[in-house]
């Protein structure tokens, strides 16, 4: 698996996979709405997506002596390696901000969604809902691109914006603390964002899995 995973990230994966990975710093822009970030990750994954697929990338998988199942996982694999990577941006800038810029007046004035584990949490459920609507529609058809990025751009930013409104009614405006505020919640939070993207995923891979062994490729 780990030489599969290699092929993914060497011969596979398009640049502008890694470089939108940088796009999880966009948890320190205040005034904008920052889990676009992790959209704008995931549209690096689907660039990677349509390169492989005018490669032939798929077929090549197929050829090599492994299972259909393992070309499935190679593709899991390395989406949520640049989704982890990714991750890792986005918690190093809630915990400076949370941290050394927590008296920042621009961050303290920000009207939006602040970056704290909450906000993580919904990162990690957008970059679930990828993995759910756009690799498990992917293989369905182990070609077809656009449908299923299209309908995941029309969840994802509705999710987006339930997201961003939910501080705005009365009664969860703890979930837009600032700083080590209600640090227990958002340790809860952002343990049920793990949760739940670790589910979509493996439902996803599983679901993606089926769909491909009957793929006459």
């Amino acid at each position: 698996m780990r030489n599969i995973l290699r092929k993914e990230m060497k011969l596979s994966a398009s640049p502008l996979s890694y470089f939108f990975i940088l796009f999880g710093l966009m948890f320190f822009l205040p005034g904008y709405p920052i889990l676009c970030g992790a959209f704008f990750v995931t549209l690096g994954i689907f660039q990677g997506f349509q390169s492989a697929r005018e490669a032939n990338d798929i077929v090549f998988s197929a050829l090599l002596p492994i299972r259909k199942q393992d070309v499935v996982k190679g593709k899991y694999l390395f989406v949520c390696f640049i989704e982890a990577c990714s991750l890792i941006l986005m918690l190093l800038a809630v915990l400076i901000r949370m941290t050394v810029l927590s008296n920042s007046v621009v961050y303290r004035t920000n009207a939006l969604m602040n970056a704290n584990l909450f906000a993580v949490a919904g990162a990690l459920f957008l970059f679930g809902l990828f993995n759910t609507v756009f690799l498990g529609g992917f293989f369905r058809t182990a070609y077809k691109l656009g449908r299923p990025f299209i309908l995941f751009i029309v969840i994802s930013f509705l999710a987006l914006a339930v997201f961003e409104a939910l501080h705005h009614i009365p009664g969860l405006e703890a979930v837009n603390a600032f700083g080590f505020d209600h640090i227990g919640l958002q340790c809860v939070l952002f343990l049920a964002g793990l949760a739940a993207f670790l589910i979509m995923t493996l439902l996803s891979y599983r679901s993606a899995c089926r769909h491909f062994e009957r793929i006459d490729l």
